[in-house]
This record gives C-alpha cells, structure tokens and sequence, in this order.
C-alpha cells in the first residue's frame, strides 16, 4: 500500500555529513510512523531512528544519538534522515520504512524501501 524510495546515499569522510531523503507515494503518509534500519556487510538489521506520525516524538538508536536527526513534513510525504559525525561503523545500506504505531525495534515496520548505500571512509 506505501512504496518508499530513498535516496541520498553516496561516499563520506569520517567525521562528514549526508542527508538522507525517503518519498511516499501515498497520500495518507501522514497515518503512519516512518523510521530508519540500516544493515552493515556480515551483521543483521539494526534500528536507527524513528518518528511518530506528528513529528512530535523521535527516538533514536544509542549509538547514532547527538549525531542524527529524523524529521518529517508530511505535506510532501517525505522523511529525511540528517547524520553528521559520521564514522566508519555507520557503513551500510539505510532502509526507510513504515509502521502503524511508534517502535524503536525493526519488528514493527511493515513497508521498507530497497535501500540507499552508506558509505563512511577512515
């Protein structure tokens, strides 16, 4: 019902910034909770951050709290993930996806994107 498409992704330096961008191609994005999972080479799915359908309450993975940022303006049906600090760890492919109700587990999202390539460099 929800197709998500990121983009953003690209090659950093450590201790650089990218934006990340997540586009809905429904108009109802405004009933659900978006948030972003990210998958590193030889590791499993990890949660990075969510927020509820208002903007109002964002949660964040310890290990990217103070360095990321996830907002969302549902008129554009879009959500952006800002990381900045970025360190070579946060390698990996960034998934944006959708759920009914708030999480801070990849469990609870029923729609994900394919994915954009994060790549930090030492």
């Amino acid at each position: 019902q929800v197709h998500l498409v990121e983009s953003g992704g690209g090659l950093v330096q450590a201790g650089g910034s990218l934006r990340l961008s997540c586009a809905a191609s429904e108009s109802t994005f405004g009933n659900y909770v978006m948030g972003w999972i990210r998958q590193a080479p030889g590791k499993q799915r990890e949660f990075v951050a969510s927020i509820s359908r208002s903007g109002a309450l964002r949660y964040f993975a310890a290990s990217v709290k103070g360095r990321f940022t996830i907002s969302r303006d549902n008129t554009k049906n879009t959500v952006w993930l800002q990381m900045n600090s970025l360190k070579p760890e946060d390698t990996a492919v960034y998934y944006c996806a959708a759920a009914l109700s708030l999480t801070q587990s990849t469990d609870g999202f029923a729609y994900w994107g394919r994915g954009t390539q994060v790549t930090v460099s030492s």
